[in-house]
């Protein structure tokens, strides 16, 4: 199989995975200093478990827009959850959301429906 082949088969079994969270409006600039900072070892454990092009687009409004592409959102997720590393990094950023209702950013990642889709 050629490098290409690999490649069109890769992105034919990633799952694409879109999500929003609300950051309050009054820690909108420390969320992404925070984001221009994130920790090797976090970055580490996210490629480890299977995130892999992961964006996080933010509004003005607190409006956040996560993508990230994954053979397995679940098991993704799952892997992280038993990490200390991440277990450090959620108990940072759960203060910056709105409605989580006692979840940590992560349990509130909750994937929207792909209604469309061009490659």
């Amino acid at each position: 199989m050629t490098r290409r082949q690999q490649i069109i088969m890769s992105r034919n079994t990633m799952q694409r995975i879109c999500f929003l969270l609300k950051v309050k409006e009054d820690r909108l600039e420390e969320y992404k200093v925070r984001h221009q900072a994130v920790w090797l070892d976090m970055l580490q454990a996210l490629r480890e478990t299977g995130w892999h092009n992961y964006s996080l687009f933010l509004r003005e409004d607190g409006l956040l827009v996560g993508y990230v592409e994954t053979p397995d959102f679940e098991a993704a997720r799952a892997g992280m959850a038993v990490l200390e590393v991440n277990a450090r990094w959620q108990a940072e950023m759960g203060d910056f959301f709105e409605a989580l209702e006692g979840k940590r950013p992560d349990e509130g990642m909750t994937p929207l429906e792909e209604v469309f889709h061009l490659d």
